[in-house]
């Protein structure tokens, strides 16, 4: 099936959600009316309760692999984890997911896509009728452009995309110079972005969501949880480090379960979705708290 709404939360359990996660369930999804009134402590909950797992964009394609009352369990095969071969395993609202079998066989036929490369943007029924507003790497089938508008397919029908909130891309993205400084330099576009638990869009990120969408940026595709991608890529050298390589720390001062990943942003600096009290930083590796932890760096470029 195909996600319908802006942004799928992906729910450890149907009995996950609390009262203050109403506006997560529903479709259309409210997002901001969710995510804005989060206290520290709600934050902290997705972690301490195992409440969430991960979070899916709109129009991605997903396999339900269980039904339970107003639930589907789903696996999601672009988001690849040691959870499940067949990709990150998860709950999420039945309203949210739909069939729509011409978008799907867009989806196999049509290589061409509009990519959002706004932090959001909406996608308009017309161009004076805003409809949706959708995250950063949304990328939908590619049906024509201008100059001002984009207009692609969306499991709901064509919509509308400004032109200058998009990016048209045919494979993988292209990208002039250096990949991993244009991964930092993305990377730096959501400076503050509070960080969110399970998130995979510009309303909120975690860490390893957001090391995976900044490489997914430059159509490389890594692994969801920061333990795998400890455990893939190149392994780099302290000394070697260049600005776009991954760092990893564990607990145990290096010796024990991977729990962070920060991307490397050059000159002994490091960018990353630090923790539920904080938002997107780029700070100096030396003094940082978890400086002690840094087990092992890995190069996806």
């Amino acid at each position: 099936m195909i996600v319908a709404v802006a942004v799928a939360t992906v729910w450890t359990s149907p009995e996950s959600p609390k009262e203050r996660d109403l506006p997560a369930l529903q479709n259309p999804v409210q997002l901001r009316e969710w995510i804005n009134p989060l206290t520290i402590d709600d934050r902290l909950s997705f972690w301490a309760d195992n409440q969430t797992q991960t979070q899916i964009l709109y129009g991605r394609k997903v396999i339900v692999d269980e039904e339970r009352g107003e639930w589907a369990k789903v696996i999601i095969p672009d988001q690849s984890s040691k959870k499940d071969e067949r990709g990150y395993p998860g709950w999420v609202p039945k309203r949210q997911l739909m069939d729509a079998p011409e978008y799907e066989q867009a989806l196999a036929s049509q290589p061409k896509r509009a990519v959002v490369s706004a932090k959001t943007a909406f996608l308009y029924k017309s161009a004076d009728e805003p409809d949706l507003e959708v995250s950063f790497l949304t990328a939908l089938p590619l049906l024509d452009t201008d100059p001002q508008w984009t207009r692609v397919l969306t499991p709901h029908g064509p919509r509308l995309l400004k032109t200058s909130e998009v990016q048209i891309i045919d494979g993988k993205p292209n990208v002039e110079g250096n990949v991993g400084e244009s991964i930092v330099n993305t990377a730096k576009r959501f400076l503050d972005l509070h960080y969110l638990w399970g998130g995979m869009s510009a309303f909120g990120y975690d860490c390893s969501g957001f090391a995976h969408s900044m490489h997914l940026a430059h159509g490389i595709v890594i692994p969801r949880d920061a333990g795998d991608q400890a455990q893939a890529g190149k392994l780099v050298e302290k000394e070697d480090l260049q600005p776009g390589d991954l760092l990893f720390f564990a607990h145990e001062e290096g010796k024990g379960r991977v729990h962070h990943v920060g991307i490397y942003a050059g000159d002994h600096h490091m960018i990353h979705s630090p923790d539920s009290r904080h938002g997107i930083e780029l700070i100096p590796l030396a003094g940082y708290k978890l400086e002690k932890e840094h087990c092992i760096s890995r190069r996806y470029w």
